[in-house]
Order: structure tokens, then sequence, then C-alpha cells
């Protein structure tokens, strides 16, 4: 498991300025408006979801639990007219929680990182891509942060390679992954990335993948804005949405097995 390239302020600042803007974008729009991004969901279904999300991951460090609480057994489905002001309250709980929390308590995750600061990561990423959901619903299109989208990135390699790695195999093929607007730059945020922040070398060997943030040549680079790598990682947009070079079929093939 690499670090996380973020602070645990910067996590807080972003699931409480996404949350927020989920909220604007449910007041703005129908609520049963489809989200093209998660085929079958309206604007009150991911505003359901994310609410549930964030009071199980309270839960679970507000109580530093060392196995995983069954998330549905405390699933809540709030009424049309309460939903708003439920969720509000579930990202004022989480926010809370997490505030009040040792990043390096010992609590139950589902990666090798079995401590708090999972949390703060996996809550900021989650928040801001439904985020990015619910606006698509509405017609937008705004990005995540380009800080924020590097480490996105930076936690879709972590997850995959944790959760995934018995997919991602193969014969020594590599995918590079290039940011085209991040660097090691002071005040945003980003906590020591290093000379290659925003790239990242990925190897599919017998035995699992491997990730080295570098920057080299691959059998298929792929260029693009952090926050369209982030998003393209999470199947919310198309490699059209990015310079592809080399073998698309690999890129096309490593994003579905890490997904999945």
């Amino acid at each position: 498991m690499r670090r996380p390239l973020l602070t645990t302020t910067a996590y807080l600042e972003a699931i409480v300025r996404d949350s927020a803007e989920i909220v604007a974008a449910a007041r703005d729009g129908a609520r049963d408006a489809p989200v093209p991004s998660c085929p079958g969901w309206s604007v009150a279904d991911l505003v359901v979801h994310l609410g549930n999300v964030q009071r199980w991951a309270a839960a679970m460090v507000s109580t530093l639990a060392l196995e995983r609480i069954d998330r549905s057994a405390m699933n809540e489905e709030p009424s049309a007219d309460a939903r708003l002001p439920w969720f509000e309250a579930a990202s004022a709980l989480l926010v809370k929680t997490l505030a009040a929390a040792d990043p390096s308590a010992p609590v139950w995750t589902f990666t090798p990182d079995h401590t708090v600061r999972f949390w703060f990561r996996r809550q900021a990423h989650e928040a801001a891509v439904h985020r990015w959901d619910a606006e698509h619903a509405l017609g937008r299109r705004a990005p995540i942060d380009a800080a924020l989208a590097t480490d996105g990135i930076a936690e879709w390699l972590d997850l995959s390679t944790a959760r995934a790695a018995a997919r991602l195999v193969g014969r020594g093929e590599t995918v590079h992954l290039h940011c085209t607007d991040t660097e090691s730059t002071d005040g945003t945020g980003i906590d020591d990335t290093g000379p290659n922040a925003g790239e990242w070398l990925v190897s599919l060997t017998p035995e699992g993948p491997t990730v080295d943030p570098v920057h080299a040549k691959g059998d298929v680079a792929a260029r693009g804005t952090a926050s369209d790598l982030d998003l393209f990682l999470w199947g919310r947009v198309d490699a059209d949405a990015l310079e592809v070079f080399g073998d698309a079929g690999l890129l096309e093939r490593f994003r579905v097995a890490g997904f999945a």
C-alpha cells in the first residue's frame, strides 16, 4: 500500500465540500432524474446510498470495529421530504466522527491498511465521485479537484491491487497512467508526492500487479487530466476522454478487471 497523497484535513474538507454540492444538485434537479453513470439510479437513490454509506463509515470509526459492521442492517430509507436533511445529518456525523478520531487507530477495512486513515480517504473519494454523478444527472460535468483526483487514482490502484489482484494478472504487460495537470507543489494539500506525482507504471505479472510511481514507457499509455483519469478508472467516462497510445485493448481490460 502506498501512503495517501493528501492530509486528513484535506480529506475532511473534500467530504464537506462534495457532500454539500450533492445536496445543491439534488435541490436544483428533479429528485427522480436518472443518473447516467449509475444505471438504474435516480438522484434520490444516489443521495440515500451515500447517506447510508457515510453513516456506516461513521459507525465503523466511532466504535473502532475490528470486524465489518453489516451495512445492510443499518440502512435507512428516509421519506422524500426528509431525504436531504437526513443526508446532511449523515455527512455531518461522518465529518464530526472522523475529526475526533486518531487516524492511526486500528479499525476494520477492506484493504491491508487497517487504520482510521483509510476511512478519511475512502469517504472523500466516495463523495467526490458521487458528486460528479449527481451533477452529471443535471447535464453538468464539473471535474474533480486535481489534487484529490490524483490521490483518487492512487487509491483506485491500492484498492484494485488489494481486491482484484487475481484478475490483474498477465505476462508482464505494462500500463502507464499520466496526469497532465499535476505536479509536486506546495499549498495544494498534497503531502510529499515526490518528483513523479501523477504518474504510475502498472505491471501485470503472473503473480499479480505491481505499481511504481514513475515515468516510464508502457505497452499502453493513458494521458489526461487527473479528473478524467480518475473518472475513467471508476467507469464514469470512456477512454475517448483521454489520449491513449499503444494497446487500447489492454487499457480496457485493465480498467474492467480493477473496477469490477
